[in-house]
C-alpha cells in the first residue's frame, strides 16, 4: 500500500508535466515566442518549475528578449502577404521551439526518454498546429484576398496566450481546449475552402 502511495503521485506528476509540455508546444505552433515569454514570467513568479538546464528561460534579460520578439512577431503577422511568407519560415522553427518548450518542463527522467517525448510529442504537435494555421491562412488569402487574415492572426495570438496559460495552470483543460481548437481549425478550413471555389 505504501509503495502505491509513492508511485501514484510520481505518475500523476509525470502525466501532468507531459500535458503541460505538449500544451506549451502547441502554443509555439501559434506564436513561437509567446509561450517562452509566459513561461519566463510564470517561473519568476513561482507558478512554474523549469528543468535545471532551462532555467535561463526565466532570466530577466531572456524575458525582455522574449517580450520584444513576441511584439515583433505578433505585429508582423498583421501585415498582408508577409504573414504567408512568415509561415514558411516559422514552420520548421516552430518544431524546434515546441521541442524545447516540452523539454523545459519535463520532469527528471532518462535523457533518451526526455528528448524522445520532447521531439516527437512537442515538436510534432507544434508542427501540426503551425501547418494547420498556415493552411487556414492560405485558404483565407484565397477566399478574401488577404483581408480576412487579420482575424486569423488575432485568433492565433489569442490561442497562443490562452493555451500557454492553461497549460501551466490547468494542463488537462488545455488538452481539451486543443481538441476544440483542432475541430474549429477543421470547420474553418472547410468553410474557407468552400468559399474560395469558383461558382
Amino acid at each position: 500500500m505504501q509503495a502505491e502511495n509513492i508511485i501514484q503521485p510520481n505518475t500523476l506528476d509525470l502525466f501532468l508535466s507531459i500535458l503541460m509540455g505538449l500544451g506549451l508546444s502547441a502554443s509555439c505552433g501559434f506564436r513561437i515566442f509567446t509561450p517562452f515569454l509566459i513561461m519566463g514570467i510564470a517561473s519568476q513568479t513561482g507558478y512554474l518549475s523549469l528543468s535545471p538546464s532551462f532555467l535561463w528561460v526565466a532570466d530577466t534579460y531572456a524575458t525582455i528578449t522574449f517580450a520584444i520578439a513576441t511584439i515583433v512577431e505578433i505585429g508582423a503577422y498583421y501585415i498582408p502577404w508577409l504573414d504567408n511568407m512568415l509561415d514558411t519560415i516559422a514552420t520548421p522553427t516552430a518544431a524546434v521551439a515546441g521541442t524545447l518548450a516540452t523539454a523545459s518542463v519535463a520532469p527528471e527522467m532518462s535523457p533518451l526518454m526526455h528528448w524522445t517525448i520532447a521531439a516527437i510529442g512537442g515538436g510534432g504537435i507544434s508542427t501540426g498546429v503551425k501547418l494547420g494555421a498556415a493552411t487556414i491562412r492560405g485558404a483565407s488569402t484565397m477566399a478574401t484576398a488577404g483581408t480576412g487574415n487579420f482575424l486569423v492572426s488575432s485568433i492565433e495570438t489569442s490561442g497562443s496566450v490562452t493555451v500557454s496559460i492553461l497549460a501551466i495552470v490547468m494542463p488537462i483543460i488545455s488538452l481539451i481546449l486543443l481538441l476544440l481548437l483542432a475541430y474549429i481549425f477543421y470547420k474553418t478550413y472547410r468553410h474557407l475552402q468552400k468559399n474560395s471555389r469558383p461558382e
